[in-house]
């Protein structure tokens, strides 16, 4: 529970805000993944074939990578909530937009809105959960959190194409309206106004060089999962080169846009950069090449590959109970290690399934990957922050969002890549269609990056994240005054009130 001084208002609990946050959170992610199967009815729309009504997404990966850095300074400026607030209803007028237009620049313009208010949502919405969240209440926070990002790419292709099929495409955006009004309500009812923080100076040559950095990337690598050949690497090359200036400017400018110094913190820099950039680009892919291995590779129809992935989302939302619990027995490095090894090991168990594979078998390998899945991304989201000072953990989230969005991209482009690699190498034409062994060989490489990633975890010391995981207690049992208390005080601050002058434990 959340402490307050005398006399001021009571915040809202922890979990009711991180539960506010999910909701929007949620109508980002399921908008991302219902409309995937809209694409031909679309097109058909708009007169234009599915390739050409890729541009409607790369505006939105645009717009979210432009808008991302400046997020922080905003929130600073304006208020948290309010740009927060802000971004619920500029996302939810533009897919009312998007379900209205009739052409596809007027599609690509509503998505480009559409893009900026995601792009300020999510860092903000979880700006706002960090700095009203004690350490002690932080494992289930970020557990609400991280549920959109887990069931929406499983569940929304089902969805999106039960909608397409007896509504029509446009009411997968119209789905958006009463989402962000609950949000809009549930925000002005029970989100702390909170305080400004004291205006500082717009670092224009950094947004420049960040959004650029990003946008260059982002493309790259969503023009490679195309296809795009030499012209995406060189984009993404470019987008390297300029994000290495960035780097340079944002260490040396008095006021960055981005504040690097949260990289000062092990975990954060451990779970936010390579390693938790290559975890989550593993996790990220499975949404992607499970449906294609079911429906190409093996041949199964869209209704039941649909009820399949539907054991997988199970898993996702099981796990979900367990998940304090078992931090608070293994803590953090062993979690990391000791799931992530198994989570990789379930995605490369998918190589070796094919149409004479037992359905009970792969529905309980469905159900175990879930599980996993979801308990390596909940602990990866956690201790991305469980050493991040209130006063640094702005700019945390706005570097954090920009590593989340370059992995979602990364699996998409890596598995794609993997994919026509296995292709060429079998037939000696880039250009021939997958089979069934070609998925297999994704999965399999996908599985051993995971496995190679989650053992880079060991590095960790056995404490990483103590007073977020609650596990202060196993480790030292002789030193209870040490664990979190449910007031939300640190070890810091119950050491001073004992007269102590040992280690917090962290």
């Amino acid at each position: 529970m959340t402490v307050t001084a005398p006399g001021a208002p009571a915040l809202p609990r922890p979990r009711l805000m991180a539960g506010i946050v999910a909701v929007s959170f949620f109508m980002q992610a399921l908008d991302g993944t219902i409309i995937a199967t809209s694409l031909p009815a679309m097109a058909a729309d708009f007169q234009t074939d599915v390739v050409s009504l890729n541009v409607g997404f790369t505006a939105y990966l645009l717009a979210m990578a432009v808008c991302i850095p400046p997020a922080g300074w905003l929130a600073d400026r304006l208020g948290a909530r309010n740009v927060f607030l802000g971004a619920i209803v500029l996302f939810t007028l533009s897919s009312l937009a998007c379900a209205w237009v009739d052409g596809l620049w007027s599609f690509v313009l509503a998505r480009v809105a559409q893009g900026i208010g995601g792009a300020l949502m999510t860092p903000v919405g979880r700006q706002i959960v960090l700095r009203n969240t004690p350490k002690s209440e932080l494992v289930h926070a970020i557990a609400l959190i991280t549920w959109p990002a887990l069931i929406a790419p499983v569940a929304g292709p089902i969805l999106g194409g039960w909608i397409t099929t007896h509504a029509g495409w446009r009411w997968n955006f119209l789905l958006n309206l009463p989402i962000g009004a609950i949000g809009v309500a549930l925000t002005l009812l029970f989100l702390p106004a909170g305080e400004r923080e004291a205006p500082r100076p717009f670092d224009g040559p950094g947004f420049l060089l960040t959004a650029g950095a990003l946008a260059l990337v982002l493309v790259g690598l969503e023009m490679l999962s195309q296809d795009g050949g030499w012209p995406a690497a060189c984009l993404v090359a470019a987008g390297l080169g300029l994000g290495g200036f960035g780097v340079r400017h944002l260490r040396r400018a008095p006021h960055p846009l981005v504040d690097l110094r949260v990289l000062s913190a092990q975990t954060f820099a451990l779970a936010s950069l390579s390693t938790g950039t290559m975890a989550r680009m593993v996790i990220n892919s499975t949404p992607f090449l499970l449906p294609l291995l079911f429906q190409v590779g093996m041949g199964l129809g869209a209704v039941e590959t649909g009820s399949l992935m539907l054991v997988y989302f199970l898993g996702n939302l099981a796990m979900k109970a367990a998940t304090t619990r078992t931090l608070r027995r293994l803590g953090f490095r062993t979690l990391l290690v000791a799931n992530g090894v198994v989570a990789s090991l379930a995605v490369a168990s998918f190589a070796l399934v094919d149409p004479s594979t037992p359905r009970p078998l792969l529905l309980a390998l469905l159900f175990v990957a879930g599980l996993t899945r979801s308990m390596q991304f909940t602990a990866l989201n956690t201790i991305t922050f469980a050493d991040i000072e209130p006063t640094m953990r702005g700019a945390a989230t706005t570097f954090s969002s920009m590593t989340q969005q370059l992995s979602v991209l990364l699996a998409v482009a890596m598995a794609a890549l993997m994919i026509r690699l296995s292709v060429l190498l079998e037939t000696g034409a880039p250009d021939a269609a997958a089979q069934l062994p070609d998925f297999q060989t994704a999965l399999a490489i996908m599985g051993g990056i995971g496995v190679i990633t989650s053992l880079r975890f060991l590095i960790l010391s056995r404490d990483a994240g103590i007073e977020v995981s609650g596990r202060v207690r196993a480790s030292h049992p002789n030193a209870p005054s040490e664990r979190p208390s449910r007031s939300g005080r640190g070890a810091f601050s119950t050491a001073l009130s004992t007269k102590r002058s040992r280690p917090s434990g962290r």
